[in-house]
C-alpha cells in the first residue's frame, strides 16, 4: 500500500505547479512541451533546434550532455562543453534547458548551466542521487525506472522532497515487457494513477516509449487526453545521423506538427498549449 506523506494529494484540487522559468511552468492548464535532440552534438545542431521550436510553442529545450549508455564505447556526451552550449542557445532564444544529471559530481557544472535536472530512468532509485538532487535548488524531472511499480516511482520522488525539493515533476518513459515491437510499454494507466495520487505534475515521454518515431504522434495526443500535464519529445535536424535514439527522434518538421496536432487534443480536456512564438522572435532579433 501506497504510504507516501509529501507526495501524497491531500483533496482532489491539489495540484503543485513547478516553475522552469519566469514565463514556463507545468502543472498548470497550460501543457508544457518539451523538446530537442538526446544528445547535444553541437552549437550549429542546437542552433537550428532551438530556431526551430521556439516559433512552435515549444518551451523548453531538452538535450543530453552526460549520458547514460549501455555501451561503455557509445558516445558519452559534450559534458562542459555541451552545457554552455544549452545555456548559450537558452538565453538567445528564452527557452528553459532540461538535461540529465547521473552522479552527485555532475550537480554542481548541471545547476549552473540548466533550468531543471532530469533524473533518468536507470537511476530513480539511485537513493544518494536523489538526496543530493534534493538540495540541489532546481526542478527536478524524475523519469520512471526500466521496470518500476507505481509505488517505487512516487517513493523515489519522496526522497527528493523530503531532502527539501518540493519541485518534481514526474515522467512516465515506459517500462519493459515481453513484446519487442516497440521499445518500451507506454503506460498510460499510470499517468491517470499518479495525478489521482500525487499533487506532482506528470509528463510523458512517447519517444523512449516505443522508440519508432511513427509511433510518437498519435501516443503524444493519447497522453495529453489522459491528463497528461506535458509531453517531452526526441526530435533532430537530421534524425538518421542524430549520435543517439536516432530511430525514435523526429524531423523538426513533423515536431512542429506535432505540437500543432496537439492544440484540439488539448482544448477537448480543458488544457491548452502557450503560444509563446511572438515572445521567442522578439529574443531572437535582440
Amino acid at each position: 500500500m501506497l504510504d507516501a506523506k509529501l507526495t501524497t494529494k491531500s483533496h482532489p484540487e491539489h495540484q503543485t505547479i513547478v516553475k522552469l522559468s519566469d514565463t514556463v511552468s507545468v502543472g498548470g492548464t497550460e501543457l508544457l512541451i518539451v523538446g530537442g535532440p538526446c544528445t547535444v552534438e553541437s552549437l550549429e545542431q542546437m542552433e537550428t533546434v532551438a530556431s526551430k521550436l521556439a516559433v512552435a510553442s515549444v518551451q523548453a529545450l531538452r538535450g543530453g550532455v552526460y549520458k547514460p549508455r549501455t555501451s561503455p564505447y557509445s558516445f558519452q556526451g559534450l559534458g562542459i562543453a555541451g552545457l554552455e552550449i544549452l545555456a548559450d542557445v537558452s538565453r538567445r532564444y528564452g527557452l528553459p534547458v532540461v538535461t540529465e544529471v547521473m552522479s552527485i559530481a555532475q550537480i554542481e557544472p548541471v545547476v549552473t548551466y540548466a533550468d531543471m535536472l532530469q533524473i533518468g530512468s536507470r537511476n530513480m532509485q539511485n537513493f544518494e542521487l536523489l538526496k543530493a538532487i534534493g538540495q540541489a535548488g532546481k526542478p527536478v524531472l524524475l523519469k520512471r525506472g526500466l521496470s518500476a511499480t507505481i509505488e517505487e516511482f512516487v517513493m523515489a520522488a519522496e526522497y527528493i522532497i523530503a531532502h527539501g525539493n518540493p519541485d518534481v515533476v514526474l515522467c512516465e518513459r515506459g517500462i519493459r515487457s515481453f513484446d519487442n515491437y516497440t521499445r518500451n510499454v507506454l503506460d498510460l494507466g499510470a499517468v491517470v494513477a499518479l495525478k489521482q495520487l500525487t499533487h506532482l505534475p506528470v509528463i510523458v515521454d512517447p519517444s523512449h516509449a516505443v522508440g519508432k518515431r511513427e509511433l510518437v504522434a498519435p501516443l503524444a495526443k493519447a497522453a495529453v487526453a489522459c491528463g497528461a500535464d506535458g509531453l517531452i519529445i526526441e526530435c533532430h535536424p537530421q534524425p538518421e545521423k542524430s549520435v543517439s535514439d536516432a530511430r525514435q527522434a523526429l524531423s523538426l518538421a513533423d515536431m512542429v506538427d506535432l505540437v500543432a496536432s496537439l492544440w484540439p487534443v488539448a482544448a477537448a480536456v480543458g488544457r491548452c498549449i502557450p503560444d509563446i512564438s511572438l515572445h521567442s522572435k522578439v529574443l531572437t532579433l535582440k
